[in-house]
């Protein structure tokens, strides 16, 4: 029995089709990997092996858009000339940093604190955002503390708070990052919740990096949460595509 011209037709065009998918593929492989070795370049001229780079999605695929992670403290000031450099790159779709969200422009230093980073300092000063030993689960009577320090932020609007985590030195340096990060986003999520914007407040997870001045590292004091204006500036959307330092 002959084909129908109709089949013959949706054969052809499903062959096109497929075709061109597979030349997108590889077109896209060859855009990303050039992309990839000058963002490397780049990187190492403004941060040395300080700061890593990846240019595919969650799912594997190419991207023009640059994923960068810092390893370990990098500075402000390296971090915007990072991300800044590798947005010039011709072909770049956007810069994306993994451990915070972005300032409002790229370059921004620290400024000077704010009352309420004062009266969030004096709020903890004498108690702690505890959480469950291990855990980023907050402990008990931290959700009334959160709703004082949510109160003495609401008079920092069109700032950028920074929401910092601590550990003290027991177990795994890796492990204690991850954790302080995790306390750090429970922190944000708890504030967002009472109203505070989300484009005001980022995170950062130090792990034991930082122990209090005075204290032995070890010292379950260290496990904390610090608040730091790290931007005064009308808080506004960002543009995805906008570089930044975080």
């Amino acid at each position: 029995m002959s084909i129908r011209p109709p089949f013959v037709i949706l054969a052809g065009a499903l062959l096109t089709v497929i075709i061109a998918l597979a030349a997108t593929s590889q077109s896209a492989d060859t855009i990303q990997g050039t992309l990839a070795k000058q963002t490397e370049t780049v990187i190492e001229a403004n941060a040395g092996s300080a700061v890593t780079a990846r240019l595919t999605t969650t799912q594997g695929w190419p991207s023009r858009h640059v994923m960068l992670s810092a390893v370990g403290e990098v500075e402000e000031t390296t971090r915007a000339d990072v991300a800044t450099a590798v947005a010039a790159i011709p072909g770049i779709g956007g810069v994306h940093w993994t451990d915070g969200t972005m300032l409002a422009e790229a370059g921004e230093a620290p400024v000077e604190s704010m009352q309420c980073q004062e009266d969030v300092a004096a709020i903890l000063g004498a108690r702690s955002i505890r959480f469950e030993e291990s855990s980023a689960s907050l402990a008990a009577g931290g959700t009334e503390l959160l709703d004082e320090v949510a109160a003495a932020l609401r008079p920092c609007f069109g700032a950028k708070i920074a929401i910092i985590g601590h550990t003290d030195n027991s177990g795994d340096e890796p492990a204690n990052r991850v954790l302080s990060q995790e306390r750090a986003t429970t922190v944000r999520r708890a504030l967002i919740a009472r109203g505070i914007s989300q484009n005001s407040l980022q995170t950062r997870g130090l792990g034991s990096s930082m122990p209090v001045e005075g204290l032995d590292p070890s010292d379950p004091a260290n496990r904390r949460i610090e608040f730091e204006v790290v931007a005064k500036v009308q808080v506004n959307p960002t543009p995805i595509d906008t570089p930044g330092p975080r």
